[in-house]
């Protein structure tokens, strides 16, 4: 792999573990959201069997790989990538993520008028192009995170995911999400990074609190929008929920001071809600959805009929742009975009406008053989391969 260069104004860091073909996707996205803008790739692989490593090695020789021999959480893994970062700005992304192609550009920007800059977060939207409130939260104190838990009251909930803040807006908000947060690496190293006594989740509410703490500011930057597929980086088993509700734990013993009555109630939440969630758990899946009415919209018709041999569809229509009055003139139930033709930052708000119509999306990346995409935020996704 190329060494880093001292020059870099921006590094990103990805923590990779099992998603050889989201990351591959990300990474694609990445590359378009960089251009113009002096930057490395790090890629911290938390020691992969999926074939990633080998990807990377083939696909990717620009970015640089630290290809660990055993799994060792995501916050260990990013302060690794953070410690060989040569940019003076960090950014945590996820590899289940999707960037436009005017992401980077805008939230540098941002960035740059920003005093006493803490971390950034963008929109969230899930394969569906639904909205998801998570990419802005509220300081989950006892009090607020146990009218989450139980879902009552309501006022608890608006206050978690800060409700009062439009979905579209720019503002100062308490917490961030650990799938995009974007910071000078100087306030990173100032907060000691992740602590490492998470191993996986809660390690960005942590983080964003500590930075809140030391008086810097972070920010909601509703003007830029990223896809996070969110259930595809980690599958939704007991082990996952252990480790979600252990973050918890974690994070008030270090932070907060409960009474204990409050605590007792916390610790009862949680373990409820551990309890009935493992029972509604969604497994993975990679069924081939049945899809009667598809439109495909690219510039290829030999994909367009390798399309119509996969799904086998009673309708599929050949689109060379997006028209949303198109669209809903055919009621399609699953749409497919070629990325080799369109650009994310067309297709998001499109996606977003459909969400109510139960439409599938599916991507077919730059120069790639598969479609990705997924149903639900909470399972593994879809992705469909075609025969060479």
């Amino acid at each position: 792999m190329k060494p880093s260069n001292p020059n870099k104004i921006l590094s990103i860091i990805i923590v990779n573990y099992n998603v050889k073909y989201f990351l591959k996707q990300c990474l694609l996205s990445v590359q378009k959201a960089t251009k113009g803008i002096p930057s490395e790739i790090i890629i911290v692989d938390n020691h992969s069997t999926d074939g990633s490593v080998a990807m990377l090695e083939t696909e990717f020789k620009e970015v640089i790989l630290i290809a660990n021999k055993e799994n060792v959480g995501f916050s260990k893994a990013n302060n690794q990538g953070v410690a060989k970062a040569q940019g003076e700005m960090v950014l945590i992304l996820n590899p289940d993520t999707v960037l436009a192609e005017n992401t980077l550009t805008k939230t540098l920007e941002f960035a740059k008028k920003q005093k006493n800059l803490g971390t950034i977060g963008v929109k969230f939207i899930d394969g569906t192009g639904h909205f998801l409130p998570e990419c802005k939260r509220g300081i989950p104190t006892p009090k607020i995170a146990l009218g989450k838990i139980i879902g009552f009251p309501k006022s608890a909930i608006d206050r978690y995911y800060t409700s009062h803040i439009n979905k579209n807006e720019i503002s100062e908000v308490p917490i961030l999400t650990g799938a995009f947060m974007l910071m000078y690496k100087k306030v990173y190293l100032k907060v000691n990074g992740f602590d490492e006594s998470y191993f996986m989740y809660g390690e960005d509410i942590d983080l964003s609190y500590k930075i809140l703490k030391l008086g810097h500011k972070n920010f909601y930057f509703g003007k830029a929008t990223i896809i996070h597929y969110k259930g595809e980086s980690t599958i939704k088993n007991k082990t996952y929920l252990k480790r979600f509700y252990g973050a918890m734990v974690i994070f008030y013993k270090k932070h907060f001071k409960v009474n204990r009555i409050l605590n007792t109630l916390m610790q009862t939440g949680i373990q409820l809600l551990y309890f009935f969630k493992s029972f509604s758990i969604q497994k993975k899946t990679n069924a081939l959805k049945k899809a009667n009415r598809i439109i495909y919209i690219g510039k290829n018709e030999t994909m367009f009929a390798k399309i119509k041999s996969k799904f086998q569809p009673e309708l599929a229509v050949f689109h060379q742009d997006i028209a949303k009055k198109d669209i809903l003139t055919n009621k399609p139930d699953m749409l497919i975009f070629d990325m080799n033709y369109l650009d994310y930052k067309t297709v998001f708000p499109l996606m977003e406008s459909l969400v109510d119509l139960n439409i599938s999306f599916l991507f077919l990346p730059p120069k790639s053989d598969f479609l990705i995409g997924s149903d639900s935020k909470n399972s593994k996704g879809n992705i469909y391969r075609f025969a060479k």
